[in-house]
């Protein structure tokens, strides 16, 4: 008698929308939803934090076009949140999403948050050290910078290393396991489909710069102060990184608007090339420059139906 063998169950499937920063992330994503039937889920290490809105480009109600997006204003700026509580709460988000017959799409410009959900990867657990970091705060940048090199070269070549708290969690874990470990790896029960949004130099350079007027505009300076006086640190704005960092500088009359505003576009311009180069380590994803939708919509059709 022959036994029937019923054929492997399909697995679920996850589009992914990145890219540097400035190259129309969000757009393409919320049009992608409404053809697919999908809900967004925000891969932006800023965006989850609460108020910081115009300085991090936090997509409107009304760019959303009713489409659902997860992981925005998660926690208070105050607090420090990190891959590993992303990464908890998106593999919750996307077992919903799925398990409604909609489509999860991630969409953002930070490749650990992205890689952390496409490699499963398991996150080592490495408890804070108070007394390291109370000794590490004392140090400069520079020196902070000198420190992670020493200890691991290959977590100081893709982390900002403009980031004091940043370079203090790599110098912690480093301390605590030897060096920053490379990414463990798990089975995945996902298929993935990653498209990257890419723009000619000059041509990008060019967004960031009109993107960082248009924000200005819209009251990005304002925005910092407001967040001062609900009790956000300097220090902590600081931290917070990019405009928000320089948008302190400013505030304490540490830069002149010029200069603020020079200082942020060159910035924001060495992180879209980090960027980058964090991307480019990635050989699956599918690259396009962001007014190629036709191009874009026909492989995800292929993807989704098949």
């Amino acid at each position: 008698m022959r036994v029937q063998v019923s054929p492997p169950a399909q697995m679920q499937k996850i589009l992914v929308i990145l890219g540097p920063t400035a190259t129309g992330k969000s757009n393409l994503a919320v049009k992608l939803a409404k053809k697919y039937n999908g809900e967004i889920i925000s891969a932006d290490s800023r965006q989850v934090y609460k108020g910081l809105n115009i300085g991090t480009g936090k997509i409107t109600k009304k760019e959303m076009l009713g489409i659902p997006h997860h992981m925005l204003d998660v926690i208070s700026p105050k607090k420090v949140f990190s891959v590993s509580g992303w990464q908890k709460q998106t593999k919750k988000i996307i077992a919903d999403i799925i398990s409604r017959g909609k489509l999860p799409i991630i969409c953002g410009g930070t490749g650990f948050y992205i890689q952390s959900i496409v490699e499963s990867a398991v996150l080592p657990e490495v408890p804070p050290n108070k007394l390291l970091r109370k000794k590490l705060e004392k140090n400069g940048l520079e020196d902070l910078q000198k420190i992670l090199a020493k200890l691991d070269v290959r977590r100081f070549s893709n982390i900002d290393i403009k980031n004091p708290i940043r370079l203090i969690r790599a110098i912690e874990i480093a301390t605590y396991l030897g060096s920053v470990p490379k990414i463990k790896k798990q089975k995945n029960q996902y298929k993935f489909l990653q498209i990257g949004l890419i723009l000619p130099n000059d041509e990008l350079k060019e967004k960031i710069y009109n993107r960082l007027f248009s924000r200005i505009k819209r009251g990005m300076i304002k925005e910092a102060e407001n967040l001062h006086k609900d009790g956000l640190s300097w220090k902590r704005m600081r931290e917070l990184g990019l405009e928000y960092r320089y948008l302190a500088y400013y505030l304490k009359k540490r830069l002149s608007k010029l200069e603020f505003i020079k200082k942020l576009e060159t910035e924001i311009w060495h992180y879209a090339k980090r960027q980058m180069t964090w991307f480019k380590k990635d050989k699956k994803i599918k690259w396009f420059k962001p007014n190629q939708i036709k191009e874009i919509e026909k492989l995800v059709t292929i993807f989704v139906d098949y």
